[in-house]
């Protein structure tokens, strides 16, 4: 029998009810999840969120088709993962702050998803924004490489963890540079856990996701972003970005990421 989660999942990213998924077909699962489910911090912004569990997960971006960021979109996922049979714990980490060419004091805000498969391990990630690798990024250090850049992991001990996902995007970076540090060593079974992040990016000064609105998502050809002021379209390495008001904002979510 299917549960609601799964069919809903197949439904909202567009695959049948009755394909089997391998892990050889992951990476179109996760192509076809950067498609369609954006990154988007529209709840926190409207005071709006609700408390992390599989049902709200489900309720929110597979009843009411919106988004969400790092802790929802792949908790989300890792739900669906276990549903298809796949050995996944999540993971916390830090984003690397490129601006501030430092690591920030949030916390371990970020998650991700780490696979096992024939006793190697994999990162899965669908909750990084215009940055996701779409792939599954082996923890051995070989790189891989899709249509949104090259990605490689690396070990090395920090306060934020014991790896570094390091990615090189395509048309933006010409080096290498770190993605986020996060802990293989504390994998988390729980999601009950992500709430206290959820309340530090909702009420603490640093955190990048209270200030103003913003819904991101890839695209077979580069990604888009909408916040409250700009309109931002990467296409095949070309970037326009336009200003718009309120009333165009709430006119693109729609039309781009079918946010009401």
């Amino acid at each position: 029998m299917t549960s609601e989660l799964n069919t809903l999942f197949r439904k909202r990213i567009g695959i049948s009810e009755n394909e089997k998924i391998t892990f050889e077909t992951l990476d179109q699962i996760l192509e076809k999840t950067a498609y369609s489910i954006p990154f988007e911090n529209l709840s926190i912004m409207t005071n709006n969120t609700t408390e992390v569990t599989k049902e709200n997960l489900i309720n929110k971006m597979l009843v009411k088709n919106e988004g969400g960021l790092c802790y929802e979109l792949n908790s989300l996922l890792y739900f669906f993962l276990i549903e298809n049979g796949f050995s996944v714990v999540l993971v916390r980490g830090v984003v690397y702050d490129h601006v501030a060419q430092k690591w920030p004091t949030l916390g371990r805000t970020h998650v991700a998803i780490l696979l096992t498969y024939e006793e190697q391990k994999y990162l899965v990630d669908t909750g990084f924004g215009g940055n996701l690798p779409l792939t599954l990024v082996p923890l051995n250090g070989k790189m891989v490489q899709t249509a949104n850049g090259e990605f490689r992991i690396k070990k090395e001990d920090s306060d934020h963890g014991n790896y570094l996902l390091e990615m090189k995007l395509k048309y933006k970076d010409t080096d290498w540079r770190i993605g986020y540090a996060f802990d293989s060593t504390r994998p988390i079974n729980d999601v009950s856990e992500f709430n206290e992040i959820q309340k530090t990016l909702i009420e603490k000064e640093q955190s990048p996701f209270n200030k103003h609105p913003l819904i991101t998502r890839l695209t077979s050809s580069g990604n888009i972003t909408l916040t409250n002021s700009t309109f931002t379209q990467w296409k095949n390495g070309h970037v326009t970005k336009e200003q718009i008001d309120d009333k165009t904002f709430r006119k693109l979510a729609k039309q781009h990421f079918g946010i009401e």
